[in-house]
């Protein structure tokens, strides 16, 4: 089954704490590893990424830490998945650094492709702002509901 690594997990979840605490000012990596068991030495890595990216910005010296370049609703959790984790590639033949021999004759290329570009688009669409209000994801599972003839679909 498709997994996310934990390099993206932990980006988005750091993110969240970087815009849940930005009202207040910066926020350390002490406050993220507290508030989600991160370790600070992989935090570490992944922030200076998002930061080299132009999606946070470091504050140094007493009072620093962390804060976003743009407002929660203009940072899209594609953008920090693409940064963390590289572009969709739902198999080894979609991806860029690897690609494909058999494309022409490949009887599946175009269903994985259509798969990652439904991916790629539904990430693109959820921003940090969609995780404070969690409406987007109300919708979502309301209408999977719908679909799956009653049966209910565990997020």
């Amino acid at each position: 089954m498709l997994r996310l690594s934990t390099k993206g997990q932990y980006g988005v979840r750091a993110m969240f704490e970087i815009a849940r605490g930005s009202a207040n000012g910066p926020v350390t990596i002490r406050e993220i590893y507290e508030r989600q068991d991160v370790s600070v030495a992989y935090l570490e890595q992944i922030l200076n990424s998002l930061r080299k990216a132009g999606i946070i910005k470091s504050i140094k010296g007493p009072g620093g830490g962390y804060i976003l370049d743009k407002k929660p609703s203009e940072i899209s959790i594609g953008a920090i998945l693409r940064e963390l984790e590289g572009p969709v590639a739902i198999t080894s033949c979609l991806d860029p650094k690897e690609g494909c021999i058999r494309v022409e004759g490949c009887v599946t290329h175009l269903l994985w492709k259509s798969l990652g570009e439904k991916i790629e688009s539904f990430l693109d669409t959820m921003t940090l702002q969609d995780l404070f209000d969690g409406k987007q994801f109300i919708k979502i599972n309301k209408s999977s509901r719908k679909k799956n003839t009653g049966k209910v679909i565990a997020h």
